[in-house]
């Protein structure tokens, strides 16, 4: 894994997560909760990939790949 990127925090991504806790907890749709959220949701892949098996790993990908591709 030589070429991974590490994720960077972007207004796109924080205005998407702003727009998602519009729908489902309006007092706390903000750019800090928006930022919040991301640091918090990396932090938790990050220590899933630490301490998951690859297999439990890929099944958590293929499950994502599976709602992928339904959504197509």
């Amino acid at each position: 894994m030589a070429d991974y990127e590490a994720y960077e925090i972007n207004e796109a991504d924080i205005d998407k997560v702003i727009a998602y806790l519009k729908t489902v907890d309006p007092e706390h749709a903000t750019p800090e909760d928006g930022i919040a959220f991301l640091e918090y949701y990396q932090t938790v892949f990050h220590e899933l990939s630490h301490t998951l098996s690859d297999e439990e790993m890929r099944k958590l990908y293929d499950e994502f790949a599976k709602k992928r591709g339904s959504e197509n």
